[in-house]
């Protein structure tokens, strides 16, 4: 099957851009190099190209209740405008995908990871019930993310909305650059920052581009790819599906209770997340820092007191605290912060102490 590209792909290898395989994409992997860019965005602006991602269409007279029974959290609580982070499960709980649920009004929109697109669709229609519609719009749009604490001052400078009342994990529609856009107050990397979603084809794309970089010049504006992408989220404690949480996990010990609603009525999942409630967990997702130089990467394995307890699920540098870090599952035990454990690095266990999430505290307004 060939690689699909999105409608910057020139823009990615004309600044330089490592082309890399990602979720059935060509995509940047990084320009300038990881650090400098995660250190952009912490400090400035960076954007990043994330037209990968599935969006998918929820219409027709069922589409709340379709949402409530497939998602976790409770989308009756969404109004107009309004943005909520959420999962779906299967029947034992495990994760079908973490994704955002807009609410757009007369319908609603799904925002899904880039690799489940088809298998989280797939899912969709197997528990279709009602007046329900689905319209993967996938395809049809183009996705940027502008992130870092001078977005807001690059964006207003070519957009015809205020974007200051604008806020978080909420959306308007307006002008960047003369082409009409959802505007989003979100994104994956803990700072001030917003997504957008316009029409995904090549003319408009390259000109909303380059008008966001002309606008962020004066503020260091740089592109950052999804190396930076990676560490700028996993800094802030943010689960990654097929890392952090997947089938075989469930929200409750992924540390995702806080969008798991128990109480809102049956959903997919639901008694069995109940049951493991009731019964206690058994294991947590907990984060770590590695007490010496090393960097641990996923699949290493975590031990305490001379035997194996987890594996690493994501494992990085963090170049704003300069050291490694990392989460895995551990027994509900050692996942109170201050636990010392172990790292396997190389055959050499490397200390590491868990450490409360997220790794840093960032000023998102």
């Amino acid at each position: 099957m060939s690689l699909k590209r999105t409608a910057f792909y020139d823009i990615h290898v004309g600044l330089g851009g490592k082309i890399v395989e990602f979720a059935g994409f060509e995509m940047p992997v990084q320009y300038s190099g990881i650090v400098e860019e995660h250190q952009r965005v912490r400090t400035h602006v960076g954007v990043f190209d994330v037209s990968h991602m599935g969006e998918v269409e929820v219409r027709g007279a069922g589409a709340l209740a379709f949402l409530q029974n497939i998602t976790v959290n409770d989308v009756a609580g969404l109004s107009p405008g309004r943005v909520q982070y959420s999962a779906m499960c299967y029947e034992n709980a495990g994760i079908v995908d973490d994704l955002l649920v807009y609410h757009m009004g007369d319908h609603y929109m799904l925002v899904i990871n880039a690799s489940n697109t088809g298998k989280d669709i797939a899912w969709m229609r197997k528990n279709l019930s009602g007046d329900v519609r689905l319209n993967d719009v996938s395809d049809a749009t183009s996705l940027l993310a502008v992130q870092g604490p001078r977005s807001r001052a690059t964006l207003q400078k070519i957009t015809d909305v205020d974007l200051q009342p604008l806020e978080y994990y909420h959306w308007m529609r307006g002008k960047v650059a003369g082409v009409e856009m959802i505007i989003s107050r979100t994104g994956y990397t803990g700072e001030l920052g917003y997504e957008l979603y316009f029409p995904s084809d090549r003319a408009p794309g390259e000109h909303v581009w380059g008008a966001i970089m002309d606008a962020g010049k004066e503020f260091g504006i740089g592109p950052a790819g999804l190396g930076a992408r990676d560490t700028l989220r996993l800094e802030m404690g943010f689960c990654l599906y097929g890392n952090d949480i997947d089938q075989t996990t469930h929200p409750l010990e992924a540390g995702l209770g806080w969008i798991t609603k128990l109480n809102k009525g049956s959903f997919i999942g639901r008694d069995v997340l109940v049951s493991a409630k009731k019964d206690g967990l058994k294991r947590k997702l907990a984060g770590f820092a590695l007490d010496e130089k090393a960097f641990p990467r996923h699949g290493y394995s975590i031990s305490a007191e001379g035997r194996e307890v987890g594996t690493v699920t994501s494992g990085t540098f963090s170049p704003t605290l300069e050291r490694g870090i990392g989460t895995g599952y551990v027994p509900v035990a050692l996942a109170k912060p201050g636990t010392k454990i172990q790292i396997m690095i190389r055959n050499k266990p490397v200390p590491a102490t868990v450490v409360t999430m997220p790794f840093i505290k960032t000023n998102p307004e």
